[in-house]
């Protein structure tokens, strides 16, 4: 199956008989995704009260951004870079034609979630480096490093909000459970 959109065909039932599923997002992607969800997470609710804890969480991302930067090369099809660049161009065309439901299908990333992935990506960098720098001794207590750590923070849970009601909201436009697809792997594709 090629890396390009795939057709909706349906029958009058809204079912096509040759629905079958694929592997798409491989374990260790699938287990970097929920990692970093858990430790986003827990560095959103553990500054300041639990310093060590959100220090840890921090240093853990740090290590979950090097292996998806080397598992963007090195990884499975679908978890390579290889397509970002034509997604990201096609971004602001397949945004404009959501509002009219059009959303194609995609057996990775669609447009959206290619932007996605890549917004996250640099905020959380932006928000991790950030912060170990401000855990130094150079740069403790400087105003420009302790708010670019804030506003990246603050910008990764505004991303992650935003991702979830895409994810919901595509799953429910094109009739899939994504949420699924990213604990088991597999997409469902819909053949002619």
């Amino acid at each position: 199956m090629n890396d390009k959109a795939v057709l909706d065909v349906r029958g009058v039932s809204g079912r096509t008989p040759a629905d079958r599923t694929v592997a798409v997002w491989d374990l260790p992607l699938r287990l970097w995704h929920w990692a970093l969800a858990a430790c986003v997470l827990t560095a959103w609710f553990t500054p300041t009260v639990h310093d060590r804890l959100h220090r840890i969480v921090g240093y853990i991302v740090i290590a979950l951004l090097a292996f998806r930067l080397v598992w963007g090369f090195r990884g499975s099809r679908y978890s390579r870079f290889r397509m970002t660049g034509v997604r990201l161009r096609a971004a602001p065309s397949y945004l404009w034609n959501l509002r009219r439901g059009i959303t194609g299908r995609y057996i990775g990333l669609n447009p959206a979630g290619t932007l996605m992935l890549v917004a996250l990506l640099l905020s959380l960098a932006v928000s991790a480096i950030t912060g170990a720098l401000s855990v130094t001794v150079t740069f403790f207590g400087v105003w420009w490093i302790e708010d670019t750590h804030a506003w990246a923070s603050d910008a990764v849970i505004v991303l992650v909000v935003l991702h979830f009601v895409g994810v919901v909201a595509m799953g429910l436009l094109q009739r899939e459970n994504l949420i699924r697809a990213m604990i088991t792997g597999r997409k469902r594709i819909r053949r002619h």
